[in-house]
């Protein structure tokens, strides 16, 4: 009779503090000492120029940077214009002079410009820096476009709960096709309240739409999928591994580049790391680098739909299955 009597409290206390160890652990794990992980560098410039300073950072950074020679600077900078490196560093007659990429995000170019300009500094040589492919003015530091695709992630759970639990009556295409509809509604609000929010967004703003109306079709189809299948708790399950774990693995505004090994090998594959990434490449880099982040959030949108087909069959009876013939 106590037990009865103290499950009621246990069961909730518990689940609660598990929850909270669990996304400390996650959350900590990913954020505790980051450091730089293979971002890639162009350089363009005399072997005896460049060769050593690559050594420098082989020994004293090791791993930091993936660095990739051009012959000329602008093969260098056609290589920043399509997203191959973040920056390159140009050594010519004038000086070294670092090219680097601002769209690519805050963190990845500060670490890459605070790390030249130290190298040269020590060897008493000042480092000019230009920025190139800027972020809109009123979100230089992509704060308003990270939580555009949080808020869009977040929103497009409830909307996949909402669509599928407790209504077993419709069909896998009417889930389909009410998710659609929102998707392509969220696309266009999400992205037009935050244009207003960074005071525009520029010719940008069209593919930012579709790439936020993509990801807002992958995650709801997910989770209404997950609806179907386990209810309430798969709801839970999708918004934790395609939310939560997307959000941490990506790295947030700080960007998967720094954060352990495990979690920068899955943030390609959730959707929220590919969908910021294709938001930078939309606002910031004329669209270049769109089909790989755009390929993953397809391949999410697929599986819900798998998922939500899969799930009407489940459910239909045996003699109303394809290819079942009743046996009286």
């Amino acid at each position: 009779m106590e037990r009865d009597k103290l499950e009621p409290w246990l069961r909730p206390i518990v689940g609660g503090l598990v929850v909270l160890v669990t996304l400390l652990v996650v959350v900590g794990l990913a954020i505790r000492e980051p450091r730089p992980h293979d971002i890639p560098v162009g350089l363009s410039g005399p072997p005896a120029a460049v060769d050593p300073l690559v050594a420098g950072f082989g020994q004293n950074a090791p791993g930091a940077f993936a660095f990739s020679t051009y012959a000329s600077e602008a093969e260098a900078r056609a290589a920043i214009e399509s997203r191959d490196v973040v920056g390159a560093l140009v050594v010519g007659q004038a000086g070294p002079r670092l090219v680097i990429a601002a769209g690519a995000g805050e963190a990845i170019t500060g670490a890459v410009s605070g790390a030249f300009s130290a190298a040269f500094d020590a060897q008493g040589t000042e480092l000019a820096v230009e920025v190139v492919n800027p972020l809109p003015a009123g979100d230089a530091h992509g704060i308003v476009l990270f939580f555009l695709v949080l808020a869009t992630a977040i929103a497009s759970v409830v909307a996949g709960a909402a669509a599928t639990l407790g209504r077993p009556g419709r069909g896998w295409g009417s889930d389909t096709l009410l998710l659609a509809t929102f998707a392509v509604s969220a696309g266009v609000a999400g992205v037009a309240t935050a244009a207003w929010l960074a005071d525009g967004y520029g010719d940008g703003v069209w593919a930012a739409m579709a790439v936020a109306a993509l990801l807002a079709l992958a995650v709801s189809l997910v989770a209404g999928a997950a609806a179907r299948w386990l209810g309430a708790g798969g709801v839970a399950l999708a918004a934790a591994v395609v939310v939560l774990l997307g959000l941490v693995s990506s790295g947030g505004p700080l960007g998967s580049a720094f954060l352990p090994d495990a979690y920068r090998a899955i943030a390609p594959w959730l959707p929220v790391g590919p969908a910021v990434d294709a938001m930078r490449g939309a606002l910031a880099f004329g669209n270049a680098g769109l089909i790989a982040p755009v390929a993953v959030l397809v391949g999410w949108a697929a599986i819900g739909i798998i998922g939500l087909v899969a799930a009407e069959a489940a459910r239909r009876p045996v003699a109303e299955r394809p290819g079942v013939v009743a046996v009286a």
